[in-house]
């Protein structure tokens, strides 16, 4: 099972050059970057989370600049989205920001999607939050049309572009794999629908190793897909591990931790407690 790390970057976290290669010494596999634009002012939408939204939601980099910055300073660690908020993106754009990382990376992007959560923050991208699951798919179809096709079009009835080329390709075959964040039984059937792998996040679902493959084994049995093709990468695991062993033995690929937005000095502490329970499984 691999052990990856969730993180919102902000300015005053340790700096992405320094929290890579910490990450990489202590055995993780990936780190995962959260994504938000901007949070508008009347807050109308609730987060999922609870009734306060965390202040690192105002202040998260650009997950593309971080990663690419991580890039530069590691050399096995995998480079996730956790998510990119796909609605709010031009596709042809982030298709460019997607190969252009795995190429620089050598092949470690790890493309985590979503459609989010707040709808006055989509709506100020011009996207209808009524409609933002079939725009959600389409970007992601017209995507890998881009990074597949040497002359890539793309007709949907959100997306929509003539025969064009863009390269680079991804150095990963295919295309990097597309992992969809959401909860059951959305965010998995669309995870099976044209995913590589689903996330979900503990606390919203139950961490839990029997229950997440049955989960995944009933919607892929429902479409007809090897449920072998999807993995499953829970975020927000606890550091247990007993809860860590029971996700390994029921076939869950990866567990990620939560890393604060915080300075190096509260930052490094936390991955050194991580490391101890991963060296224990």
């Amino acid at each position: 099972m691999h052990l990856g790390a969730c993180f919102f970057p902000t300015a005053y976290a340790i700096s992405p050059l320094e929290l890579g290669p910490a990450l990489e010494e202590r055995g993780f596999e990936s780190v995962w970057l959260a994504e938000h634009s901007h949070i508008p002012a009347s807050r109308v939408s609730p987060w999922p989370g609870g009734p306060d939204l965390p202040q690192m939601y105002y202040d998260t980099l650009d997950p593309f600049v971080t990663l690419g910055a991580m890039a530069a300073t590691t050399t096995t660690l995998r480079l996730g989205t956790g998510i990119t908020l796909v609605v709010q993106r031009d596709p042809i754009h982030t298709a460019k920001e997607v190969a252009s990382l795995d190429v620089l990376s050598g092949g470690r992007v790890l493309f985590g999607v979503g459609a989010g959560w707040n709808l006055e923050e989509m709506a100020d991208h011009g996207t209808d939050p009524d409609r933002r699951f079939g725009l959600m798919r389409e970007r992601v179809e017209a995507m890998k049309a881009v990074w597949t096709s040497e002359v890539a079009e793309y007709h949907g009835d959100q997306v929509n572009f003539d025969p064009m080329y863009q390269n680079p390709k991804p150095v990963q075959s295919p295309h990097p794999p597309v992992h969809v964040g959401g909860v059951a039984p959305g965010g998995l059937r669309r995870a099976v629908a044209y995913g590589d792998g689903w996330i979900p996040i503990g606390g919203r679902t139950k961490v839990d190793g029997a229950e997440l493959s049955a989960l995944r084994d009933e919607a892929c049995a429902a479409v007809g897909r090897d449920p072998n093709t999807l993995e499953v990468s829970i975020y927000y695991a606890p550091p247990d591990p007993a809860v860590l062993a029971n996700l390994a033995e029921h076939g869950i690929e990866r567990v990620a931790f939560a890393v604060p937005s915080a300075p190096r000095d509260e930052v490094l502490p936390v991955l050194d407690r991580y490391a101890e329970v991963m060296s224990s499984l």
